[in-house]
């Protein structure tokens, strides 16, 4: 299989997937929680279904969520509502309750979050620097262990995995929220582990086969031996996440649902970025 000779294509595919994602991004913009943007977050149960539209008819008077969002619960078999509002006092919250359970008296209150924006810048900048660090790192750590072109290459992939994440996200308009920052660090280490194999493989076989073979046909060979393991590992890892998605809490959906989109887009960039691009520098390097 020449996978490499077609890096052409495996470019293109990403560069569509990249675009869409950014255009979305830009002018759609991203759904940031509260744990970013700062407000109140109330979700409530009823022993009856109750629309949206129902729920803001009633609070419309209170002035209290005008601008909001409402929506079902995501869970399902559960009759309920998330409000995401601006920032409320207690006696508000109390307001909003008292009114729902007026209206219907099964009304059950599920939880109640509250986040200052203050809190949300920072936990917004923490987590860039958390992602910067990890790349930091990243990039010390390759170029002793490999190459610094290696490391470049790598950092390349990792954007393009996150970046793939963000813009699925922005496309779905789902949430952004500390889960998704915990998903974007193990995509990232996911990600990496995988291209540090093939990165390994083709560095012995530069030792190996070097003046046998040009440095792409021994990268197009480090990549089908590694291909087996790559598929292999990432199909349990994919069925494993997509199992807990179903059939775990509501909580975790966001989490494993970023965790599933990354390490997808990480197994494909593993095998169709990362040693493609290395061809591509080898090939301008030796042309200069």
């Amino acid at each position: 299989m020449d996978i490499l000779g077609k890096r052409k294509m495996w470019y293109t595919i990403s560069l569509v997937i990249l675009i869409i994602g950014l255009l979305f991004i830009s002018f759609k913009g991203m759904n940031f929680g509260l744990d970013f943007r700062g407000g109140t977050l109330l979700e409530f149960k009823f022993d009856q279904e109750v629309s949206n539209e129902e729920v803001r008819t009633l609070l419309a008077d209170t002035g209290l969520i005008e601008g909001a969002k409402v929506q079902q619960t995501a869970e399902e078999g559960i009759n309920g509502v998330l409000i995401r509002t601006k920032e409320l006092s207690p006696e508000q919250i109390t307001e909003i309750q008292d009114i729902l359970s007026q209206a219907y008296p099964s009304t059950e209150v599920l939880r109640t979050d509250m986040v200052g924006p203050l809190i949300g810048q920072e936990l917004r900048v923490k987590a860039l620097l958390a992602l910067l660090f990890a790349s930091i790192a990243i990039i010390i750590y390759i170029s002793i262990r490999f190459e610094f072109r290696f490391a470049v290459v790598a950092i390349l992939t990792l954007l393009h995995d996150v970046f793939i994440t963000l813009g699925v996200f922005a496309v779905i308009g789902r949430e952004i929220n500390t889960a998704f920052v915990a998903a974007l660090l193990t995509i990232i280490g996911y990600s990496i582990n995988d291209t540090i194999v093939i990165f390994d493989r083709i560095r012995e076989n530069m030792k190996y086969y070097q003046r046998k073979m040009s440095f792409i046909e021994l990268a197009n060979k480090a990549v089908i031996d590694t291909l087996p393991r790559s598929i292999n590992t990432s199909i349990t890892t994919l069925i494993t996440i997509l199992a807990v998605y179903f059939f775990g809490g509501a909580s975790i959906k966001t989490f494993m649902l970023a965790l599933f989109v990354g390490m997808f887009a990480g197994t494909y960039s593993s095998i169709f970025i990362a040693s493609p691009l290395l061809v591509t520098w080898q090939n301008k390097t030796s042309a200069k």
